[in-house]
């Protein structure tokens, strides 16, 4: 069973970094498009950014220009590098597996203004 294992949260002031990263179990993720989501207390979850296999990749709205997303693909882990955070950035993010429906356990990110 491939497991997905997030790291990189935690609490930052509003304008701080953080990076992200989920490493999956198994290399056959490779082959897979990867995303990243974040679910802010009562809202819906939302994708923030998502990468192809080759790497053509795709931003929400709210986090183009500040928002980065990578692979690498020998190590089977994607990453979200988050720069000028704001508040409304808070929220658990997980890293998700669509072709095999596999979703990270999430990892808090609370940024203060």
């Amino acid at each position: 069973q491939v497991h997905l294992v997030e790291s990189g949260g935690g609490l930052v002031q509003a304008g701080g970094s953080l990076r992200l990263s989920c490493a999956a179990s198994e290399s056959i993720v490779s082959i897979s498009a990867w995303g990243w989501y974040r679910q802010a207390p009562g809202k819906q979850r939302e994708l923030v950014a998502s990468i192809t296999r080759g790497g053509i990749t795709n931003y929400a709205e709210s986090v183009k220009d500040r928002f980065t997303i990578s692979r690498d693909n020998a190590k089977t882990t994607v990453y979200l590098q988050m720069n000028s955070l704001k508040p409304e950035d808070t929220a658990v993010y997980y890293c998700n597996v669509p072709l095999f429906n596999l979703w990270g356990q999430g990892t808090q990110v609370t940024v203060s203004s």
